[in-house]
């Protein structure tokens, strides 16, 4: 079985625990308070050749009072010309995405199926499954090499992939149309 297989099918179960465990600690109204503790205890600024981020970034803070708000956390992926909605789910990790938005990254590709490329701070994983089995469309984020992920093709379940939430029905074929690596530039809808 191949890595990518592998990481794959360590990612389904990975999200079907994530979305039972979110869904506890949201019903018990803990979720938000250690997220925000923790993150603001981490939010140092990492510079990187391959990733920038914006003077004022979003606070973890905003992220949950977006989400306490009822409102879906969106952020927008430009692709080239092209800007690609994505919807986040409520996690730990997403929260500590938005924290760090706005982004630009440098992907690569891996195994014609994902853009992988590094972020500046490690994201949650408070809650997450061990494993996930993402889908075309997903975005996820790689655990163990602290990588933002496109999901364009067909990935199997592997540890350590925590998914984020989705990209709208162009996103996999606009991220699987370009060839090789590719900045991208995230930030919170508006």
């Amino acid at each position: 079985m191949t890595a990518s297989a592998v990481r794959s099918r360590a990612f389904s179960g990975l999200v079907a625990a994530s979305s039972v465990l979110a869904l506890a600690a949201c019903s018990a109204g803990i979720a938000s308070e250690s997220t925000a503790e923790r993150s603001s205890s981490t939010s140092a600024s990492v510079t990187s050749p391959n990733v920038t981020s914006a003077n004022v970034p979003a606070t973890v803070d905003a992220a949950n009072e977006q989400v306490e708000n009822g409102e879906a956390m969106q952020i927008d992926i430009q692709v080239g010309e092209r800007i690609v909605v994505g919807t986040l789910n409520d996690t730990a990790a997403s929260r500590d995405l938005v924290a760090q938005l706005p982004l630009t990254l440098n992907l690569s590709d891996h195994g014609s199926v994902e853009k992988t490329g590094p972020l500046p701070g490690e994201l949650s994983t408070d809650g997450a499954p061990g494993s996930a089995d993402p889908n075309p469309g997903d975005i996820g984020y790689y655990a163990p090499g602290n990588d933002f992920v496109l999901y364009y093709g067909d990935q199997s379940e592997f540890p350590g992939i925590v998914i984020l939430g989705n990209m709208d029905e162009t996103g996999s074929d606009t991220v699987g149309s370009i060839d090789g690596d590719v900045t991208v530039t995230v930030s919170r809808s508006e």
